[in-house]
């Protein structure tokens, strides 16, 4: 009976590890995550420094229910849910999206039957202290990005963005010694 708690405690030990790394530069970490990756990567930058975050179809769950295993969720409830916009005060991973400076890449799948529209303007409402946010919707792709196009698109969209990212980090480096 796996909850959000040990998911996050998970993510933690994994982010920790990867930090004690002797070879990273620990001021330029990005974090990818999609559907529930994404949402608890947002939780992830309250908690950890993050420079880079990208969110997938972020999915968003009620705060009320963190002890709750994701399986035994109520399904209509969360469909509703998702599909309202939330405030960034009243949700713990769009809160923390709130608070975050570093770079945002919000991706969205234009057909997804889990994480709707509203999903994705929640947590686009809430980046407002992000250093930049970009917002991309793959045209006629599904949740899963079932679709080989669909698949290259991301694929493009992600790394055109991390090296953009990279590449403005490192020249602004450059300029500034």
């Amino acid at each position: 009976r796996v909850t959000r708690e040990d998911n996050l405690r998970d993510l933690l030990a994994a982010y920790d590890r990867l930090l004690a790394h002797p070879a990273l530069d620990t001021s330029a970490i990005a974090v990818v995550g999609t559907s529930y990756g994404g949402y608890l990567a947002s939780i992830l930058t309250s908690l950890r420094p993050v420079r880079w975050l990208a969110l997938r179809v972020p999915a968003l769950y009620r705060d009320d229910q963190w002890n709750t295993p994701k399986r035994d969720l109520d399904k209509p409830d969360l469909r509703d849910y998702r599909s309202t916009l939330v405030r960034a005060d009243s949700n713990r991973a769009l809160h923390a999206c709130s608070q975050f400076t570093g770079d945002v890449l919000l991706v969205e799948s234009e057909t997804d039957d889990y994480v709707p529209h509203a999903t994705i303007m929640s947590y686009r409402a809430a980046c407002q202290q992000t250093h930049s946010l970009t917002h991309r919707i793959i045209d006629g792709s599904d949740h899963a990005l079932s679709d080989p196009i669909s698949q290259q698109a991301y694929t493009s969209i992600l790394v055109d963005w991390i090296t953009e990212m990279v590449v403005g980090e490192r020249l602004s480096i450059i300029q500034s010694t």
